[in-house]
């Protein structure tokens, strides 16, 4: 069936932090989550879930392991037994996880900077220090890795590094030889890898997502990838997300740590998971080539019509990376299109070292709401 991309659905007074978080005149173009009614086959689940009547302790439901495993399979030719899965409320909660099973307090986390920021946080949530690299910014405002910047980052008590890939905020997909090089430094250092992979799904065309654990076996084992059908299918509302953990040992210190402290996915989450992985994969074709459509708008929008705002193309997510310091903006770019603009963005400083001046934007909406947000935003770069 062909899906209403267009459609603008008021989501006002449904709990939404997104549309909730400012005052009713301000446009949310900030937080990654889609403003798209959620494909067919998930609302039938949620429906058939709530007809049954019963809500107790969930179980990871039949099948779910097996379409996962296949999925992986037929996308990256990875072979992943199914009891590697592991199931968390949400991949923040994966890599704080991670952190607390593999390292010990005073031992530090490799870190690329800027970065989805919880991710700036978790070292400290386990007693661990951030040791930071930050990625390098080309003329043309695509990021690259100093592979020798890498290596010199990580110290005799660097215990993890948590990659992000695709990248929130900068929308990198790595190059298969980047994940490889990273990938082999780790595994010289005896480094854990803790890859959040959940934007995997949300890649344009000229880039393809490589999962850094099906690069070898050796690289495997000593890797944690995280993936979750929240932002590929818009369902992060239902709390449901996969850690993929081939060395059993690792698994097992990971799922211990776990206890008392992570919740399992509630019924709701699991079923909604299911139908998505299994039954969605038409709605997620339509919707990567009307985020395709969105992004081309974009580019030629910043392009043509913001003065000293640039951006380079992001090769994944539905996340626009805004340089905003050469346009002459009174202090803080989020705060100044807040308050002249009414239009909610990221304020890029968040994101760590190198997103000071920047701001991002979610373009995950109808093509209206994005025209909208824009205008306003290019109204208050000519009045300032």
């Amino acid at each position: 069936m062909t899906y209403d991309f267009d459609q603008r659905i008021d989501r006002r007074g449904s709990g939404s932090i997104k549309w909730e978080r400012y005052d009713e005149d301000v446009l949310p173009m900030w937080v990654a989550d889609m403003d798209f009614r959620v494909p067919d086959p998930v609302i039938r689940a949620m429906h058939e879930r709530v007809d049954h009547g019963v809500f107790g302790y969930a179980a990871d439901p039949p099948g779910l392991r097996e379409v996962i495993v296949d999925r992986l399979q037929r996308l990256y030719d990875w072979h992943v037994e199914p009891e590697a899965l592991l199931f968390y409320p949400g991949v923040v909660a994966g890599f704080n996880l991670v952190c607390q099973a593999v390292a010990s307090p005073g031992e530090g986390v490799l870190l690329q900077t800027p970065v989805y920021y919880p991710m700036l946080y978790a070292p400290a949530n386990a007693g661990l220090t951030n040791d930071e690299m930050e990625l390098t910014r080309g003329s043309d405002g695509r990021y690259e890795i100093d592979m020798d910047l890498f290596q010199e980052t990580i110290t005799d008590r660097t215990r993890v590094f948590i990659l992000c890939n695709p990248h929130n905020p900068v929308g990198r997909v790595f190059r298969r030889e980047e994940v490889e090089q990273m990938a082999e430094i780790c595994l010289r250092h005896n480094v854990v890898i803790c890859s959040d992979e959940i934007h995997c799904d949300l890649v344009f065309e000229g880039s393809r997502h490589i999962p850094t654990a099906s690069l070898s076996p050796e690289i495997a084992d000593k890797t944690v990838t995280l993936i979750a059908p929240s932002k590929t299918f818009n369902i992060p509302g239902l709390c449901c997300s996969v850690a993929i953990v081939q060395n059993q040992e690792l698994r097992k210190k990971i799922a211990a740590t776990q206890m008392g402290l992570v919740h399992d996915v509630n019924v709701m989450g699991y079923a909604a998971a299911l139908a998505a992985y299994r039954d969605c994969q038409p709605w997620l074709d339509e919707v990567l080539r009307y985020l395709g459509a969105n992004l081309d708008w974009l580019v030629q929008y910043v392009e043509e019509h913001l003065p000293g705002i640039t951006m380079s193309r992001p090769e994944g997510t539905y996340l626009a990376w805004l340089d905003c310091r050469e346009a002459g903006i009174p202090g803080n770019p989020h705060e100044f299109f807040l308050k002249q603009a009414k239009v909610a963005v990221n304020d890029g400083a968040v994101f760590g070292h190198g997103g000071e001046g920047f701001v991002r934007l979610n373009f995950g909406c109808p093509r209206s709401m994005l025209t909208e947000a824009l205008e306003r935003m290019r109204e208050a770069l000519l009045a300032r």
